[in-house]
């Protein structure tokens, strides 16, 4: 089974792929992927290739409302194992 930190590791990874600029130790937890600049476009990337990599499908309005990072890793977790 995944655990949250094997999650976090992940989208930090997907992170620093869309964004090179991005040093990976400024990533935290409480982070926004807008505080880093990401654009709606750089979010769903990191989004998809999070969850293809988890073999995880989670609709793209599910992420609406999550204002950080730790908001993205709670939801994929409890995807990931529900029922």
């Amino acid at each position: 089974m995944t655990t949250k930190e094997e999650i976090f590791d992940l989208i930090k990874n997907k992170i620093v792929e869309v964004l090179p600029f991005l040093n990976s130790t400024l990533i935290s937890p409480e982070s926004s992927l807008r505080d880093f600049g990401a654009n709606s476009i750089d979010r769903m990337e990191i989004l998809l290739e999070t969850m293809e990599a988890l073999n995880a499908k989670v609709p793209m309005t599910e992420f609406g409302k999550i204002t950080n990072i730790q908001g993205i890793v709670d939801l994929l977790y409890q995807k990931l194992h529900a029922g």
